[in-house]
């Protein structure tokens, strides 16, 4: 029986998909399996909780190295081969790492990982939507952030899986491991083919058009993203050749866009880059970090003794963190961005407030158990990763990609994740300092305080995209007809990190 053309490239591109997203899962194992390693590198090199906090959080900051750079790169070598890049500085991270003798050598790995980093929450989105189809750009752009949330688990697991190692050997195995996938990705790149607008970009205009018919829905819809990648790379219509000669872009253009977004915005667009940065703010200032990376801690300080125990309740921590990112994607289209939104902040606004109860009661009983407490604990954080992760969490790719103007969404994209990843690194990097001046329990009261005002920027800055049509997101914000783009959308979103629908 003949197999269905549209099917057979679904199937192409899903595979597609699959393959760029190794990149993301070795990022979040990065993120995810520090959080017990720490526990046994502080032991092992004994170091302070504020040379912790440093290795911990670092990698944020580190990353917008690898970001700012990967932009570059991927222009210039192709969008399949920034991939490796981003795979050998994951691969000599993880030996660096795994290989040190003290603290100085631990940081340098950290910060060749956390280019690596950079480099990953790059290109995978980035790739993955230029080689999606329409039909499915949607579901498959969301994968990058599904495999975040898989490689934390497995960085967990990780834990787990060698915390029963001699203390020297244990961390130092939990974070050398992670070269062995990054050498698995340099070779599965060999097996995906080049992004087409990159193809086009450099003139292989041949090249481009075979990729689009392995992975476009029908040869018409090949034809006309073909059209739309070669007018917004300046390519004449009716210039068929296989090999062409393509003008360099004009130099003013990114000039141009600083000013608008930046140095003298209008209103409306002020409007939209409030709403756009507030939303990676407040992502990462509701503590999810402190979650994420301190679970050990926290269920420590919760009253939980014992590493297995410890390190058996942080992977269910990410199990439920990876459960509900995938709920997240089949919602997202159904139930729409706000309601999400705000279900999402809220659900973490009661979770956060029953987390710190119970440290508070716990850390007040410091010799008697209370059981009850010790279970809020445990089901608040379990309750605060799974609300996280069905809204808060997905949303900032989702919204940003939506909100901006297609002429400056690029950048636009990279000042908000500038934020994301900077805001990141303060609330890892202060949280044990926070714990000691206002308790753990006290900290986590801060967080909920800060998700309170999440909830309420939300429901007053960010309205409801779900169907909307570009222009018609515009004039939400207040933008008029003369703001609204004259390129062609559908072109130039091919290069962009866009992760809805």
């Amino acid at each position: 029986m003949a197999v269905d053309p549209k099917k057979k490239n679904a199937n192409y591109a899903f595979t597609c998909a699959i393959l760029a997203s190794m990149a993301s899962i070795i990022l979040g194992y990065d993120i995810g399996v520090m959080s017990g390693a720490s526990l046994y590198i502080k032991k092992d090199l004994e170091i302070t909780d504020v040379q912790v906090e440093i290795l911990m959080g670092i990698l944020n900051i580190y990353s917008l190295v690898g970001s700012f750079a990967a932009g570059r790169t991927a222009d210039w070598i192709g969008r399949r081969f920034t991939v490796v890049f981003a795979a050998a500085f994951f691969f000599a991270g993880a030996l660096l790492m795994g290989f040190s003798g003290d603290y100085a050598t631990l940081m340098v790995g950290r910060f060749v990982a956390g280019v690596g980093v950079g480099y990953a929450i790059m290109i995978a989105p980035v790739y993955t939507a230029e080689i999606s189809p329409a039909s499915s750009r949607g579901f498959l752009t969301s994968f990058p952030e599904v495999s975040i949330n898989l490689g934390i688990l497995l960085g967990y697991v990780s834990n787990y899986a060698f915390a029963r190692l001699p203390l020297s050997l244990g961390w130092r195995v939990m974070l050398g491991v992670g070269a062995a996938p990054s050498v698995l990705l340099a070779l599965m790149v060999f097996g995906m083919p080049e992004s087409p607008r990159w193809l086009v970009m450099k003139g292989r205009l041949a090249d481009a058009k075979a990729v689009l018919e392995k992975i476009a829905d029908t040869p018409e819809e090949a034809s006309e993203r073909l059209a739309d990648i070669k007018a917004a790379a300046g390519i004449p219509d009716d210039l068929d050749s296989d090999v062409v000669t393509v003008s360099k872009k004009r130099g003013g253009d990114e000039g141009q866009v600083w000013r608008e977004l930046v140095v003298s915005p209008t209103p409306a667009m002020r409007r939209i880059v409030l709403a756009a940065v507030g939303l990676h703010f407040f992502q990462q200032a509701s503590g999810v970090d402190s979650v994420v990376l301190y679970s050990p801690r926290v269920f420590q300080s919760a009253g939980i003794t014992g590493d297995d125990q410890l390190l058996g309740t942080t992977c269910a921590v990410g199990v439920a963190k990876t459960l509900f990112i995938l709920v997240a994607a089949f919602l997202l289209d159904r139930a729409g961005r706000r309601p999400l939104l705000l279900t999402s902040t809220g659900g973490m606004v009661v979770s956060l407030v029953g987390l710190a109860t119970g440290l508070t009661v716990v850390g007040r009983n410091a010799d008697a158990q209370v059981p009850w407490a010790v279970g809020l604990c445990v089901a608040s954080i379990l309750a605060y990763v799974a609300f996280f992760s069905v809204g808060l969490g997905p949303m900032c790719g989702v919204c940003t990609s939506e909100i901006f103007p297609l002429r400056v969404r690029a950048l636009g994209f990279a000042v908000a994740v500038a934020c994301n990843r900077v805001t990141s690194g303060v609330i890892s990097m202060t949280f044990l300092s926070l714990s000691s001046a206002i308790t753990i329990g006290g900290s986590f009261f801060l967080y909920a305080a800060i998700s309170s005002l999440a909830w309420v920027f939300f429901f007053t800055r960010l309205p409801e995209t779900r169907g909307q049509t570009l222009e018609e997101i515009g004039k939400v914000f207040g933008m008029d007809d003369e703001a609204m783009e004259t390129e062609d959308s559908a072109a130039y979103s091919e290069r962009l990190l866009a992760t809805s629908p």
